[in-house]
């Protein structure tokens, strides 16, 4: 397990979007006139310190870390189910959680998801499953089902698709043992209203295996359609892509540190010195093939 990682190391080393809604809200409510500074405190001094809520907010990458597969959910038609059930089917999981009601970062990282999905090559049911959890106990199944028929509006889904794409609430120890297993950090921040019902998270994607191991985190909001693609062939054991894909992600290496692919030159200045080796050894082979002798004409 990687050492965890604040939202605010987030932002500056990973540029990962961070949810900032709270302190804009709490700077709208304050207003200039109302602001006050003590001597010892220059202007901007507040602005300038990480809030203390935002320290407890950010990723641990836990790759190859089990999922509590036998945590109790509803999904978004209300009925009772495990986590599992959404598991062992042969195929790796879109993961991700949020919270229904949130109106700013989560749309985006949904949305984000999608479009790299539906651009991946990659179909719901046939190459992955999807499952999004709330971290929100006040959540509803009513919530999940209106975000489940947008999302799959965004990928334009065929209609065996909702089958495989799942939208879950759950009370609150199922969420915090699925936050704790992905590494998912969040904390409660004060809404417009001055309660605390918003959340503060980063905006990352999972992929876990089709037995409930995580494999792969991408960050941000805008993800990459190839590697989406890549870190699902990655974590289906190489069962699903061709040999196209192989052959990049080969050429790939996944960077946990900066949550997506990059090119392993090493591997490809390999690939390319064997080839040159390969085409010398033929060149010698049909410089020292005999050649057949022709027959004599009477």
């Amino acid at each position: 397990m990687q050492p965890r990682r604040s939202v605010f190391w987030n932002v500056t080393r990973l540029r990962v979007p961070i949810v900032g809604f709270a302190v804009l809200s709490l700077a709208l409510r304050a207003g200039p006139a109302r602001a006050q500074y003590s001597a010892d405190r220059p202007v901007g001094a507040t602005a300038q310190q990480t809030p203390s809520w935002q320290k407890n907010a950010g990723i641990d990458q836990n790759l190859n870390r089990a999922l509590p597969l036998g945590d109790s959910f509803k999904d978004e038609a209300g009925r009772d189910v495990k986590l599992g059930d959404f598991f062992n089917h042969d195929r790796p999981v879109m993961l991700a959680l949020m919270y229904y009601n949130c109106q700013m970062l989560c749309p985006q990282v949904l949305h984000g998801m999608a479009s790299a999905l539906r651009q991946s090559g990659f179909h719901a049911g046939r190459e992955y499953d999807v499952v999004v959890a709330s971290i929100d106990p006040a959540d509803t199944p009513a919530n999940a089902a209106a975000e489940k028929q947008n999302f799959l509006s965004m990928i334009d889904a065929g209609p065996d698709a909702a089958g495989s794409v799942h939208f879950l609430t759950g009370p609150q120890a199922s969420i915090t043992d699925l936050a704790q297993a992905t590494g998912f950090h969040y904390v409660r921040v004060p809404g417009p209203d001055g309660k605390m019902t918003q959340f503060a998270h980063s905006s990352v994607i999972m992929i876990a295996t089709p037995d409930g191991r995580m494999s792969k985190y991408l960050f941000g909001v805008d993800y990459q359609p190839r590697d989406v693609r890549l870190a699902l062939i990655q974590a289906s054991t190489h069962r699903i892509g061709t040999l196209s894909d192989l052959v990049l992600l080969y050429c790939c290496s996944y960077s946990p540190t900066q949550g997506r692919y990059t090119v392993a030159v090493l591997r490809i200045l390999g690939l390319a010195g064997l080839g040159s080796v390969l085409a010398v050894l033929f060149l010698l082979y049909l410089l020292t093939k005999k050649p057949k002798s022709m027959p004599v004409g009477v």
